[in-house]
């Protein structure tokens, strides 16, 4: 009986410790699970500045900030949110758990200033968007039409994040590809 007892409690042990090491992702781990999609640039009016846009998705169990952006096409390259008309930089973005976070016409999106060269409907765009914890992943921006606004295929984006106030933009090295 005793030996019974003991092979049951051994069993319940191995199965909780196999448990914790189960496959679960970024989401058993806490970590962000970033990936960025819909990127695109309208072409410039002007030989100076541009601006970016793109979603990025969070699948993991852990927030993460979008803290700067680098793109060799650009002296700089300023993150900025639009609220009421009024168009801020910010210093970072929340990327929310299991969220997204949207920079679209109209609300937050990039400006690129000084511009290297005047990039053309077809030319794309490379930038590295630099997270807090996930570090940096390069994205290419295709160049499309001056007016192109693609359609929001549903509402309003669940997790839809704010800018983060009062944080200061981090360089982060190490690159990963999306």
């Amino acid at each position: 009986m005793r030996r019974r007892l003991l092979g049951a409690a051994l069993a319940l042990v191995a199965a909780a410790s196999l448990a914790g090491c189960s496959d679960g992702g970024a989401e058993a781990s806490g970590a962000p699970e970033l990936s960025v999609d819909g990127a695109f640039m309208p072409q410039p009016v002007n030989a100076d500045m541009a601006a970016g846009f793109f979603t990025v998705t969070n699948k993991g169990g852990a927030a993460d900030q979008l803290t700067s952006v680098t793109s060799p096409s650009a002296e700089r390259v300023t993150l900025h949110s639009t609220k009421d008309g009024t168009m801020r930089e910010q210093d970072a973005f929340e990327v929310p758990a299991n969220g997204t976070l949207d920079f679209s016409r109209g609300g937050n999106h990039l400006m690129f200033e000084e511009l290297t060269g005047r990039p053309a409907v077809g030319d794309s765009v490379e930038v590295t968007l630099h997270f807090s914890e996930s570090g940096g992943i390069e994205v290419s921006l295709p160049v499309k039409e001056t007016t192109y606004n693609p359609a929001k295929a549903s509402g309003p984006a669940h997790g839809t994040a704010q800018p983060a106030q009062g944080r200061t933009a981090q360089e982060h090295h190490g690159t990963v590809r999306s």
